[in-house]
């Protein structure tokens, strides 16, 4: 039976149980290849003795699946929009708690009103959540984590609502940066909120007020840094190696990237530049780097798998991550690649925007250029060709780096702690 919203802090303070844990994620999309952060703390999280369960919002159609998703896949709570077993939980709240059920409808359009984007998708997304809600309460869920802090976060406000059980969600980038309608309101009800950056958490208690900023916990996604480790170094014959992972889209950079291998290539550097990935410029891309002469220096390789990218890091000398803010306001968090190069002890070259100084630190763990700045960016590529001994300074440090802050398994733990303590069960 649902039962009302008690305090957040009356949950923190509830008894502490022994035992195991059974969490629930929630995420906008999965599987999702570009989404590799949420699957390794899923990963991490199930080894430490967490119980994780999948309740995606809807089920992502890819080429291209990362093996270690499959499982998840197979064991995922996929529900459509509507059907009769979604209809009838529908109809048992509003037999038991009918004032929670159409309060907590009313809380959420309410909140969304006034974005097309959030009203519409509350409203699509609402009945499945609640049919959630009575799923997760029925096989005993302790705790709801939500990844991106619209959407799926929304549906953490929901679950909570209509059955008490405490959710938090992790607020990446342009899920946080580009709209934050009801994200106060969600932050109100959540158990915690994780940022992946002290930017991110800086953005939220700007944007919700200093009180907020102590349920926010700073954790940083992380990797598998056992999977991505360093190889035997390439022979340093031959072109710069440079390597670029992402979604083919504005927010990733690459058509300065492109450029700045114009300019490499047009001081008579020898470059052989990879992007990996699709998305919605691939055709822009292709075509600015045939216009650019560098059909024999730039290739569009597609979309690839973790194995496949650990493969291609192998073979790098640099990494390039060229981000920049869009019109609409969106903006890379953190971007995961970068962690993963360091790991592989490659060095990285990024743009100097929100969390990205946190993991890489100008001249110590990586280079850091100004966002939509060619020449700058290719100053910075053409120093890591000229200068062995800084590519091999930046990786050490970049490795250390990333063992330290941003190792998964680390972070994991202290995500798993967080659970526990609000749902109730000791280690």
């Amino acid at each position: 039976m649902a039962t009302d919203v008690g305090d957040a802090t009356a949950v923190e303070e509830a008894p502490v149980q022994a035992g195991p844990v059974k969490v629930a994620y929630v995420m906008s999309r999965f599987p999702k290849l570009t989404e590799t952060f949420v699957l390794g703390e899923m990963q991490a999280v199930e080894e430490l003795g967490v119980d994780v369960v999948l309740y995606p919002l809807l089920r992502q159609r890819e080429a291209v699946v990362h093996p270690d998703a499959v499982p998840f896949c197979e064991r995922a709570r996929f529900q459509p929009f509507l059907s009769w077993p979604i209809l009838r939980s529908q109809l048992a709240f509003l037999r038991q708690s009918p004032r929670i059920y159409l309060g907590t409808l009313w809380e959420l359009l309410r909140r969304t009103w006034g974005s097309l984007n959030f009203f519409v998708g509350a409203l699509g997304i609402f009945p499945k959540v609640a049919h959630a809600a009575r799923l997760m309460g029925a096989e005993g869920v302790a705790h709801v984590h939500c990844h991106f802090s619209n959407h799926p976060a929304a549906a953490g406000f929901v679950i909570h609502r209509l059955t008490g059980i405490p959710f938090s969600f992790t607020a990446h980038g342009s899920d946080l940066h580009v709209d934050r309608r009801m994200l106060c309101a969600k932050l109100g009800e959540a158990a915690f909120v994780v940022a992946v950056s002290d930017y991110n958490r800086d953005v939220i208690v700007e944007e919700c007020g200093e009180e907020a900023g102590q349920k926010i916990v700073v954790l940083h996604c992380g990797v598998d840094t056992e999977f991505f480790r360093p190889t035997e170094p390439e022979a340093d014959e031959g072109p710069l190696s440079i390597l670029s992972v992402g979604k083919l889209h504005e927010v990733k950079g690459q058509t300065y990237l492109v450029e700045a291998c114009r300019l490499l290539v047009e001081a008579g550097i020898d470059v052989v530049c990879t992007l990996v990935g699709d998305g919605p410029d691939r055709g822009a891309i292709a075509r600015q780097i045939a216009d650019s002469g560098l059909d024999g220096h730039v290739k569009i390789l597609g979309e690839r798998d973790r194995v496949q990218v650990a493969a291609l890091l192998g073979k790098a000398h640099a990494v390039a991550a060229p981000s920049v803010p869009t019109k609409s306001g969106k903006r890379e968090g953190i971007p995961v690649v970068l962690m993963e190069a360091m790991s592989a002890g490659v060095p990285v070259v990024a743009s100097r925007l929100s969390g990205i100084p946190e993991l890489v630190e100008d001249e110590v763990t990586g280079l850091l250029v100004p966002p939509r700045d060619p020449t700058a960016l290719a100053h910075a590529l053409r120093r890591l060709h000229d200068e062995p001994a800084l590519r091999e300074r930046l990786a050490l440090a970049g490795r250390d780096k990333v063992k330290r802050e941003f190792d998964v398994r680390a972070n994991a733990a202290e995500l798993v702690r967080h659970f526990r303590t609000h749902a109730g069960i000791a280690a």
